[in-house]
């Protein structure tokens, strides 16, 4: 069974929200399928005057960058955090550092292996007479951004009345940070912990095992509230994390038990293994299943035979 998800009502998009003494929330306008109501974007600091720090400014809307910078008419932005650079996440930074003047801080840009993996998907599309469309939802992502500051593992960014830790959490996208706020005990998780869904992993760059790896590592961090991108706060986060491990690991014994009985395609793993699901969601099902097909490649425990095609996303998969 999936963890238990948290769920909220439609927010009042555009208008800016108190959702802690430090931390304020503006919710753009794109929902959909893979982001819920919408991009949260997250601004730090005092409520009015003084400086203050945005975390992901979200996708490139007119409209939700001008209640961007409504929000913070008046104070000095200092920190424009990147948790990764996805569609829904980065592409407003430009145009929010250019009307302050913020620094931005990120891991880095798009990730060279991930730009290849869509722009293949969408030629065979092409050839196809497809619609190219990606399997993850995420789409090329945002090659423009690239950080004003390169964050690595463990650094501390400090402003005036708050500091964040930058964890580097590698698996939905390999350019993914969390950052943690030390005044509230808080982590803004981007799409790495979300309450509302589970997070897709679009290999081939985004990475099961990274995934887990850095699932468990919040296991022992102090923070007592998650503020993700997409969807409320999680206010329980070890035990939901520890749901969200085990759930993976009860996928990853389900594939395994698939491919046990001989070779299976992705399409037909998803018809046993997600009974009921709505068509529209398939592709995102068979992505988590390449994810994890993927990760036991990686690991040495199953191998593609790719057909005519030569694609490991129309592979047969089998035990090795």
């Amino acid at each position: 069974m999936p963890p238990e998800f948290r769920t909220e009502d439609a927010p009042p998009y555009g208008t800016v929200e108190q959702v802690s003494p430090l931390v304020r929330r503006v919710v753009a306008r794109n929902p959909s399928k893979f982001t819920y109501h919408g991009t949260g974007t997250f601004i730090v600091g005092p409520a009015s005057g003084g400086q203050v720090a945005i975390v992901d400014a979200g996708p490139a809307d007119d409209d939700h960058v001008a209640a961007v910078l409504r929000a913070v008419d008046g104070q000095q932005v200092t920190h424009l955090l990147v948790t990764h650079t996805h569609p829904d996440h980065s592409p407003a930074t430009a145009a929010v550092a250019k009307a302050t003047g913020a620094t931005t801080f990120g891991f880095g840009p798009h990730p060279p292996e991930a730009i290849a993996a869509h722009d293949e998907r969408v030629r065979r599309a092409l050839e196809k007479g497809e619609e190219p469309e990606s399997e993850d939802g995420e789409g090329a992502g945002d090659r423009d951004f690239v950080p004003d500051v390169v964050v690595a593992d463990g650094d501390v960014l400090d402003g005036d009345g708050f500091a964040f830790e930058a964890l580097h959490t590698p698996g939905h996208i390999s350019n993914h940070l969390c950052f943690a706020l030390r005044e509230e005990a808080t982590t803004f998780t981007g799409d790495h912990v979300m309450g509302w869904s589970t997070t897709v992993v679009p290999a081939p760059d985004g990475d099961l095992n990274h995934y887990l790896a850095n699932l468990r590592r919040l296991l022992d961090r102090p923070e007592a509230t998650y503020r993700p991108t997409h969807g409320p706060a999680i206010t329980d986060p070890v035990p939901y994390v520890r749901a969200l491990i085990e759930h993976r690991e009860m996928r990853d014994h389900q594939i395994a038990a698939a491919l046990a009985e001989g070779p299976r395609d992705i399409p037909s793993i998803v018809d046993e293994l997600y009974v009921g699901l709505h068509e529209d969601l398939h592709k995102a099902a068979g992505a988590s299943v390449y994810a994890h097909l993927v990760a036991m490649q990686r690991a040495g425990r199953a191998v593609a035979e790719p057909k005519d095609d030569a694609d490991d996303w129309k592979a047969d998969w089998r035990l090795s």
